[in-house]
């Protein structure tokens, strides 16, 4: 069967409009590293930033011995503090993107979640290769910690969260920061994330269609992060999760993917495999879903859902008292 056959009707139909070859061309990085800059701004060129949220930029003390690493902060202009936070890792499969590029996507969950969002600018491979960017996610997260009542953040509930390539590094950060003890993690927002460099699930091998994240920049992604062979021995499991031994005591998860996501067989994996261990996890899976695809197609019903849907997890778990308030009575 076509790849277009298997999706949601009004996501083929964005797919089925681009160019038949894809837009990554892995024999020029720099090339595609602007393609994807430009393609957002694109896709982001009707929007405006909100009146209601602040934003501001700072720099973080970086890793011994390394730069310091950029932080975008969001903050809603009118609400009491301190507010529960969310420390954003952007994607781009280890090797591309900004988080310039979800700009706009955080004001959004600033407004309808009720936080500030923390979006880190961390180095990218292949010229910066583990654990350079995963460094730079810690030592941003250690300061926004360390500076919660600065940013009137409530220092016991912060979330960390990431699409793609950052949900990878958000499943990291969070195993890290568990087992260095240092800083408190509420709630792990993983959305389809990149977790496997061994790429030997089912999903994994059947997405090829050069229009989406597929296998092929997959393992370029994993070669350039590792800066060796993915799948070989002794790969740290902060670098890839799921080859974590031990997912006991991690905060609570949600975890959405597509049906047609390469990483869905990993993501399910690795939401069991918590579930095993005794941490609380919701997966959400959307038929027809493609990696990435309600950036492509936002005004379509499944886009729309899964976006509602996680912005609504997030809020659950950041403000427990609300989940637990009485419902008005319908009259």
């Amino acid at each position: 069967m076509d790849f277009l056959d298997t999706l949601d009707p009004d996501l083929a139909e964005v797919l089925r409009s681009l160019p038949a070859e894809g837009f990554l061309d892995w024999q020029d990085l720099p090339g595609t590293r602007a393609g994807l800059l430009q393609m957002f701004a694109a896709l982001t060129a009707d929007l405006h930033d909100s009146p209601n949220v602040r934003k501001e930029d700072r720099t973080a003390p970086g890793p011994e011995g390394a730069p310091e690493v950029p932080v975008r902060i969001y903050r809603p202009v009118d609400s009491e503090m301190p507010l529960p936070c969310l420390f954003w890792i952007h994607g781009g499969g280890m090797v591309l993107g900004s988080l310039a590029m979800d700009d706009h996507s955080l004001q959004r969950v600033v407004e309808t979640v009720g936080c500030v969002a923390v979006s880190v600018e961390y180095r990218l491979a292949p010229e910066h290769p583990f654990p350079a960017p995963i460094e730079d996610c810690y030592a941003a997260l250690k300061w926004t910690h360390a500076r919660a009542a600065e940013l009137g953040v409530d220092p016991t509930r912060i979330a960390v969260g990431g699409a793609s390539a950052g949900g990878g590094l958000a499943a990291g950060l969070v195993l890290l920061a568990r087992d260095r003890g240092e800083v408190p993690v509420a709630f792990q927002w993983l959305i389809y994330p990149m977790l496997d460099d061994r790429n030997r699930t089912p999903s994994s091998h059947a997405i090829t269609e050069p229009r989406v994240w597929n296998r092929a920049s997959n393992l370029f992604g994993w070669q350039a992060y590792l800066g060796l062979e993915p799948g070989s021995a002794g790969v740290s499991p902060y670098a890839a999760p799921a080859r974590a031994i031990d997912l006991r005591n991690l905060p609570p998860a949600y975890i959405p993917v597509g049906s047609q996501d390469l990483f869905l067989d990993e993501a399910a994996d690795y939401a069991l495999r918590l579930a095993r261990a005794g941490v609380p996890v919701e997966l959400q899976v959307y038929p027809g879903a493609f990696h990435g695809s309600e950036l492509f197609a936002p005004a379509a019903a499944v886009s729309q859902r899964m976006v509602t849907d996680r912005d609504q997890a997030l809020k659950r778990a950041l403000h427990p008292e609300l989940a637990r308030a009485p419902a008005a009575l319908a009259v």
